[in-house]
């Protein structure tokens, strides 16, 4: 299958680079146009959503330090245009399925660790990703750190 647009979901870790190379990889294989994307997930979904106070301001300073981040890390990847670089906020799985839609990618390229028994229940992004994708979604499998 020839891939027109292939979308790479990042967290900014090292892990991430073998993730961003695979889907270079694959979209210059194909002649794909080739995007990144970072999503904040909200403050309140961390803290199980009953928080009672305002995190608003630290919502705004959450976001814009991400902003910061995903211009310097994908700055290491200079073949991706400014309008390649995309940051969401909300749910990872929602935010990437509404993105790849929105975009009209074919592929969804992120990370997984092949987690197994009770931390593939308690979910994964990776695992995540994968149900109601609109599109298919390839899991490169990530090194254990040793």
């Amino acid at each position: 299958m020839i891939y027109q647009h292939v979308l790479v979901a990042v967290d900014f870790t090292e892990e991430c680079h073998p993730v961003i190379q695979r889907a270079q990889t694959l979209a210059r294989a194909c002649n794909a146009r080739l995007s990144l994307v970072h999503v904040v997930e909200p403050m309140a979904m961390a803290f199980g959503g009953d928080v009672p106070m305002d995190l608003s301001m630290l919502q705004q300073q959450q976001f814009e330090q991400a902003r910061e981040r995903l211009n310097t890390f994908s700055g290491q990847y200079p073949e991706l245009a400014a309008d390649q670089r995309h940051l969401a906020y909300g749910q990872p799985r929602q935010e990437i399925h509404r993105l790849a839609e929105e975009q009209q990618c074919d592929l969804i390229v992120v990370g997984s660790h092949g987690r197994h028994g009770l931390a593939l229940l308690l979910g994964s992004t990776a695992n995540d990703l994968l149900h109601g994708a609109p599109c298919d979604v390839l899991a490169v499998r990530l090194k254990k750190a040793d």
